[in-house]
């Protein structure tokens, strides 16, 4: 069997971070930078907030093998796929986006693997609102196993959205279900979602917060239920360790006022074949941190 690493994070705009010209862009540019050191077999990026570009946007992507939402592109410049591509070269890389009737510029996600994929899918998964325009899910199929990554709705401020929300993460076990029924699943992102009270420091005065509702946190049980299992956390079942902690609390770094919602969920049957899963450490930066996953599987 082939030891491979996986990386997921939440990068929370993929264009400041290949700009990085503010102080925050460059923290995330160096984030980047020792991400691609690391040479991850596949590196799962959500919230790209990349929107539906030009179609001649296709010939910055002669050099890779792409698979986006229908037959559009995304709106990336000349300049950013270049430094992208200097930073994973040889790479694959599959795209989804938001698009109409979805806001611009909003949620999104990219697979960058080492091997390109039998076939690779941005599914529908017949949810709620815009949903399903809003570029958050991206699979990728290989002769024994899945790879995919979500970026999950958030639901929102005062609750907004979490009747649509209680939609999605239904649909989106239905989804994962028919995968994991053909073959094992290897999925990681952006759950919006602490699942117990270990997972977040302040659970007793974050019980309505979105992400800490009981309708979220069933959802995310069933999910589990229906055969994966959270890795970090069977490998680390009593750690007090976080993936995000609030950019507009600029002491929720320094005293570590975090939440875990960034996971590595796999299909039960490959738990055996698991060697590590981690958070990386992100500094002073705040929002999410990315985290890994070392597995052992045929490739």
């Amino acid at each position: 069997m082939k030891s491979m690493k996986l990386i997921s994070w939440n990068i929370d705009s993929l264009n400041a971070a290949l700009e990085h010209t503010s102080n925050r862009g460059i923290q995330t540019f160096q984030i980047l930078q020792s991400i691609a050191l690391q040479k991850p077999d596949f590196f799962s990026i959500q919230e790209t907030k990349l929107k539906q570009g030009d179609p001649i946007n296709q010939d910055l992507f002669s050099n890779n093998e792409i698979i986006f939402a229908g037959s559009k592109f995304p709106q990336i410049s000349k300049k950013q796929i270049n430094l992208l591509n200097e930073l994973f070269p040889d790479y694959y890389s599959y795209w989804n986006f938001s698009k109409d009737p979805a806001k611009k510029g909003y949620a999104g996600t990219l697979i960058l693997a080492k091997k390109q994929a039998n076939d690779a899918q941005t599914p529908q998964i017949e949810t709620p609102d815009t949903m399903d325009f809003e570029g958050r899910i991206i699979t990728l199929e290989y002769p024994s196993f899945y790879v995919s990554t979500v970026y999950t709705p958030n639901s929102g401020d005062g609750l907004k959205r979490l009747n649509e929300r209680i939609v999605w993460d239904r649909q989106y076990k239905k989804y994962l279900n028919t995968l994991n029924q053909n073959k094992p699943v290897i999925f990681s992102g952006d759950f919006n979602v602490a699942h117990h009270e270990i997972d977040l420091k302040n659970d007793a005065t974050n019980h309505h917060s979105p992400g800490f509702t009981d309708e979220e946190r069933s959802g995310f049980t069933n999910l589990l239920d229906s055969g994966f299992t959270d890795i970090w956390r069977s490998l680390n079942p009593k750690s007090e360790q976080y993936t995000w902690w609030a950019q507009r609390n600029l002491q929720s770094k320094i005293n570590n006022t975090g939440w875990r919602i960034d996971y590595y969920l796999i299909s039960n049957q490959l738990v055996e074949n698991v060697v590590d899963a981690g958070i990386i450490d992100t500094g002073t930066r705040a929002d999410h941190a990315p985290i890994y996953l070392d597995i052992n599987l045929n490739y």
